[in-house]
């Protein structure tokens, strides 16, 4: 397994070379880097027939993951989203503008725990001999946090607390298909307003007309009454990662824009 993933242009290092994982009911071989809450794991399915049981495996964390991405190697499939902030009954699709689904074949209604995650008879978690890839990620204080808010369709919009200045945010209204998943980073849009838009679930090219927030010292406030990530009464889900890593108000302070 590689130790780095990369969406677009952002990039979370691993733990350098994988180490075989017997933790779980699939052993896995797992790259982990614990101060950054970030690890990647491959393994190859079980199941083919029979009763709805659950798999776990190993991520070797030692942290809870918060949000975590499948996907199926050897064939064609969904990108498969892991979130918190939607419980363990519910799953998104990365690659796919669809709402959150209701499927128990997903992670079989069982959260993660400090070492194993569980998920059930997907084919885009654990057919017979298929091989995957899992990206798993913990929440670190003053650099990561995953979580969940609604919108207020208002100009003067959400603000979200996440205890440090965002470098990279990713948003999905889950509670409504035909939205995008929405992308903003301070490198693309340096100042406030951050508008430079990117789509993971689409080829389209960056926009700047929709889903503009602004990047804080201590969070982000989303500008715009846009469907994609503010519109009244809306639910959405949110990873966020932070341009300058601290846990303390000297640390906040300085992150300032």
């Amino acid at each position: 397994v590689g130790s780095e993933m990369c969406i677009r242009d952002r990039c979370w290092k691993a733990g350098g070379a994988s180490v075989s994982n017997t933790d779980g009911d699939i052993t896995s071989s797992v790259s982990v880097n614990e101060e950054a809450g970030f690890s990647i794991a491959t393994y190859t399915g079980t199941y083919s027939s029979g009763s709805n049981t659950a798999t776990t495996i190993g991520h070797v964390l030692g942290k809870v993951p918060k949000c975590a991405f499948f996907k199926k190697r050897s064939d064609t499939g969904n990108w498969m989203v892991y979130h918190e902030g939607l419980g363990n009954t519910h799953n998104l699709y990365l690659n796919t503008s669809d709402a959150s689904q209701d499927d128990a074949n997903a992670f079989f209604d069982t959260s993660p725990t400090s070492s194993l995650f569980t998920f059930g008879i997907s084919g885009f978690l654990n057919a017979s001999s298929e091989t995957y890839v899992a990206y798993f990620w913990a929440e670190i204080p003053g650099y990561s946090k995953f979580g969940s808010y609604t919108g207020n369709g208002s100009s003067n919009g959400t603000y979200v607390n996440l205890g440090f200045r965002p470098a990279w945010v990713l948003i999905k209204n889950y509670g409504a298909g035909g939205y995008n998943w929405v992308l903003q980073d301070n490198k693309r849009s340096p100042f406030n307003l951050c508008d430079n838009k990117l789509n993971p679930d689409s080829n389209a090219a960056e926009q700047t007309d929709y889903d503009k927030l602004d990047i804080l010292s201590n969070g982000f406030k989303i500008r715009q009454n846009a469907a994609g990530s503010n519109a009244d009464g809306s639910s959405y889900v949110y990873m966020a990662f932070a341009e300058q890593p601290g846990t303390t108000p000297f640390d906040t302070m300085t992150n300032a824009r």
